[in-house]
């Protein structure tokens, strides 16, 4: 067997000097069982102006080679090999302070994850502008508004003067982006920027990288999952695999003909409707039928969880003490049949996860009934309610804030059965062991701590903890979107066998359409707190009937390459 043709897109044609360039780059861990490497032998160079996007599945050194190039390493790695050169500068081995000078100013950063890296303490307005005021740029409070609204984040005034809590996913995302913004760096890394995102606010976001691609000269390294999104945003693509460059190159090139057996698994596992649209404009329109077709249902006839009327309002305080109220979810209904997929999408703030978490008993509804299983569950005694929790369970969005630090992964999953007296020890081993091959993690993951994992996996820890009572009905707040595509294909497979399998019944919540088209039965649109069209899948992706239903599908990447031309 013939190894195929690696591409590695090499610079030099041009004159100009690349603004980054990584040559022969490793990355070396300290561990309790020894050094690990981590990253091997990279090779990576961005242009000025140029996006470059580097895909690959959890664990494949693209975070930990972002993380080098801004002198953000944990103290047990190092950079034990190659060459970091910024702007002809090798910042492989620079100094803590010369870092600092670089930081904000030449190079800005996003993370994956919000709410770790958002301080809980510390209004959303003062960490913008202690970044501001570190970099030497203005920092008064329209300055501090301006950047905010650049991000996407409305009411700017007034979300400056709130707490990282009192944002949702996607809004305290927007928060990040908005901070690594802010100083107008010549090189933006973007670490999953949008994966908390709904569709248009992602487009929102993308489209404002673009723009500064554009008019201010700003390169972006882009981390992404999303082949499609990586395609159709980046000019060239790098694909990581086991801590290696397996393939490089231009990207709607690398998309439609790779050549590692990895990329070609890529591409084929994508549920992304971005990479499969990208691939029929590039073919001239060439037809492909049942892309995405809905999973078989299994649906039993009856209603098993009814949402009537439903309503939750919030006091929200201004400066001045005085209390509004603000109506989170504001008049829903809607019913979810057993062993069927229901999901909820929509903007973020549009109330989909208040409403998840009412279901949960984690709310209390101001107005309106949940019935489960016909039995009303705000009525519900203690115990009842214990009962309750273990036949429905949550996956919710944030894969490090719902998982407690000080647990190691075996004793994470364990503990809802330990809690719930369900077997004894050994027992619960190997129903944990069982449960981290479903969700593709190995064994070894059970001595290892949230903090040592990267976000896919963590997020893989949180629904094999679901998994572990056998509940009957899962609701899945952004259960996929940390996950990178092959993950994600699997989990999703997984999801779809245990409802086959089971008769489990899933609400799901996400903004991730394609997610929707691939595992939904029935879909409910909501915005700003209300219902505003549901019906089956395919009557929704094909014949929207509202202005916002058809504007979520728009913002889709690639959406008008592939919706019917009425929609589009």
């Amino acid at each position: 067997m013939t190894t195929p043709e690696i591409r590695i897109d090499e610079a030099g044609t041009t004159g100009v000097r690349p603004l980054l360039e990584i040559r022969d780059l490793a990355i070396t861990f300290k561990t309790g069982g020894g050094e690990v490497q981590a990253v091997r032998n990279a090779h990576l160079t961005i242009m000025p102006g140029e996006t470059v996007a580097i895909v690959g599945e959890s664990g494949s050194g693209k975070s930990t080679t972002a993380l080098a190039a801004i002198g953000l390493l944990p103290n047990n790695g190092r950079v034990s090999g190659g060459q970091i050169l910024l702007d002809g500068e090798d910042i492989a081995h620079a100094s803590e302070q010369r870092m600092i000078e670089l930081r904000g100013n030449t190079i800005g950063m996003v993370p994956q994850d919000p709410m770790s890296n958002l301080n809980p303490v510390w209004k959303i307005g003062y960490q913008v502008r202690e970044t501001l005021r570190a970099n030497g740029r203005p920092s008064g409070p329209d300055d501090i508004a301006k950047v905010l609204s650049q991000a996407g984040l409305p009411d700017s005034k007034r979300r400056a003067n709130q707490y990282p809590h009192e944002f949702s996913g996607g809004m305290r995302q927007r928060a990040l982006i908005a901070i690594g913004l802010s100083c107008q760096p010549r090189l933006l890394i973007a670490d999953e920027p949008t994966s908390a995102l709904d569709v248009t606010v992602q487009r929102q976001i993308l489209d404002h990288l673009d723009t500064m691609t554009t008019e201010l000269g700003t390169s972006v390294l882009l981390i992404t999952h999303d082949l499609g999104l990586a395609a159709e945003r980046a000019d060239k693509v790098v694909v990581m695999y086991q801590g290696r460059v397996v393939e490089a190159g231009p990207s709607l090139e690398l998309l439609r003909n790779p050549q590692h057996p990895y990329t070609k698994r890529l591409v084929e596992s994508a549920p992304s409707l971005a990479s499969r649209r990208i691939q029929v404009a590039k073919e001239q329109g060439v037809e492909t039928a049942d892309l995405l077709a809905p999973a078989a249902g299994t649906a039993k006839p009856d209603t098993f969880l009814q949402i009537q009327d439903l309503r939750k309002v919030y006091k929200l305080r201004s400066g001045l003490g005085k209390a509004t109220d603000f109506a989170a979810v504001d008049g829903v209904s809607f019913d979810v049949r057993r062993g069927t997929t229901t999901a909820i999408v929509g903007e973020s703030g549009s109330g989909k996860s208040t409403v998840a978490k009412m279901v949960l008993q984690l709310e209390k509804p101001t107005d309106g009934r949940i019935l489960f299983d016909g039995v009303d569950t705000s009525a519900l005694k203690p115990a009842d309610l214990f009962k309750f929790r273990r036949r429905v369970q949550p996956i919710f969005q944030d894969p490090y804030g719902s998982l407690d630090p000080m647990y190691n992964i075996y004793r994470t999953i364990e503990e809802p059965l330990r809690v719930h007296k369900i077997g004894d020890q050994a027992s619960r081993e190997k129903k944990v062991r069982t449960l981290l091959d479903q969700v593709a993690l190995p064994q070894s993951a059970m001595q290892r701590y949230p903090n040592e994992l990267s976000g896919g996996q963590r997020q893989r820890v949180a629904i094999a903890r679901a998994l572990a009572l056998d509940p009957e009905v899962i609701i899945c707040d952004e259960a996929v979107s940390a996950l990178d595509v092959l993950v994600q294909a699997q989990v999703l497979n997984l999801l779809a066998d245990l409802q086959a399998n089971l008769g489990l019944t899933y609400l799901f919540i996400t903004h991730d359409l394609a997610v929707v088209r691939q595992i939904a039965d029935h879909v409910c649109v909501m915005e700003k707190g209300r219902l505003v069209e549901t019906g089956s899948t395919d009557e929704v992706f094909e014949s929207p009937k509202q202005d916002y239903t058809k504007a979520l599908l728009n913002a889709i990447p690639g959406a008008k390459l592939m919706l019917p031309p009425e929609v589009a």
